[in-house]
């Protein structure tokens, strides 16, 4: 089997590597890919956006899966125009996209489906949001509608903050065509988690759980960032809350899918408030969470194409998902300054004297003159597994020790 992966991430990478342990694939491209994809697969010099190149270069190419990483080439719909050249691509379309690439129709969604979520406006008129600011009450959560590269969130603490982030989305246009349209919610409080989740028309499976940490500073303080390390599995996701999820939310999404004709074929990512009220939904995404999936995937044991390709053929139900008993531990080395301002081609040692059992996966690198060079924010993922989340962290500290690039930085407290 032949199969091209869209992306350049850590995600991508740990797809990459998944796939290239299995008997069935037999060769992987991915586009654009980066240094560390490249050594387990071919890269291809093509934007994740450029839909005409990806499209041109499977068909040429024979590729008999394509598998989607981001979430912006899915909204753009590549996968509509994929299938309907006669390709078969691990994705939602376009329709299905929509519940990450617009916040007010993913609200929308949650509301008409009776999934619990937080109460919520939308709002197209900057004057009409700002004299109905304070419905809410403070803290006040206010989105951008669009894709905002996982920055367009901001939770105002005060009258005065939430004008300004109102004017900076709508007025001044920090987010681009994201805040044409904006979303002001409750702010919910409680223990904030993820669930991956395995969808097609007939069934929605969950992944084994992780937890991720966003502020880039220990003990969750600082800017919120694309992710600085995760564990699996959570340590408050229980069996039982697990089961809740299920009823509550899973089963509800995959009925309102059916009602609004939308065919989901792919991943689901829920974000959870575990509330005082029990479990709200904060978010869905339509792909693999970053950096999740290198935990998660890390201790899948069924062959993860083998599950794409029953997901495309609507068959999920007919494979048996087995995962390792060992926990994982994902931790980012970052770039300094990020997620604000950060410098790029800083040269990266130590990668060739790490212990067996540990991998890197790589997020923001390239080959630069031969050397391996820093290549956006977050960097690169150091993971291992362990009889217990406690071991694999020790495990892959100790090895962060040795690896040195100028400026990194990552967090000491990606633990249970």
């Amino acid at each position: 089997m032949k199969i091209l992966v869209i992306g350049g991430g850590g995600r991508e990478h740990a797809i990459c590597w998944k796939l290239s342990n299995e008997k069935q694939v037999e060769k992987i491209y991915c586009a654009p890919g980066n240094a560390g994809i490249g050594e387990v697969a071919q890269c291809v010099d093509i934007k994740d956006d450029d839909i005409d190149g990806l499209l041109k270069f499977a068909l040429d190419n024979e590729i008999d899966l394509t598998v989607v990483g981001p979430e912006v080439p899915l909204v753009l719909g590549v996968v509509d125009k994929f299938q309907e050249n006669g390709l078969r691509v691990f994705g939602p379309d376009k329709k299905c996209a929509q519940l990450e690439g617009s916040k007010a129709f993913c609200k929308d969604f949650m509301v008409r489906h009776a999934i619990p979520t937080a109460k919520y406006r939308e709002y197209t008129d900057v004057s009409e949001a700002i004299g109905n600011i304070d419905e809410f009450g403070y803290p006040v959560v206010i989105k951008a509608d669009g894709l905002a590269a996982g920055k367009g969130v901001v939770i105002a603490q005060t009258h005065e903050a939430a004008i300004e982030a109102l004017n900076e989305m709508m007025s001044e246009k920090k987010f681009g065509d994201a805040g044409e349209k904006i979303v002001i919610e409750e702010f919910l409080t409680g223990v904030e988690t993820s669930i991956l989740a395995f969808v097609d028309n007939n069934t929605i499976v969950q992944m084994v759980s992780a937890k991720d940490h966003k502020k880039v500073y220990n003990g969750e303080k600082g800017p919120n960032t694309g992710g600085m390390g995760t564990f699996s599995p959570s340590e408050i996701y229980t069996e039982e809350l697990a089961e809740k999820v299920r009823v509550s939310v899973l089963e509800k999404t995959l009925e309102g899918f059916k009602k609004d004709g939308l065919k989901f074929r792919g991943i689901l990512f829920v974000g959870l408030m575990i509330s005082p009220d029990g479990e709200k939904v904060l978010e869905y995404n339509v792909r693999f969470g970053d950096p999740e999936t290198q935990s998660v995937l890390f201790r899948l044991e069924t062959d993860l194409s083998e599950i794409m390709m029953a997901i495309t053929e609507d068959r999920l139900k007919e494979v048996e998902i087995t995962y390792s008993d060992e926990e994982a531990v994902c931790v980012m080395l970052v770039s300094g300054g990020y997620p604000e301002n950060y410098e790029k081609g800083k040269v990266i040692t130590g990668l060739d004297s790490l212990d067996d059992g540990i991998m890197v996966f790589h997020s923001g690198t390239k080959m630069s003159d031969g050397k391996l060079v820093t290549n956006g924010g977050r960097v690169i993922g150091i993971t291992s597994k362990g009889k217990t989340v406690a071991q694999a962290s020790e495990k892959v500290y100790a090895n962060i020790q040795k690896i040195n690039f100028e400026g990194m930085h990552y967090r000491t407290d990606i633990m249970k």
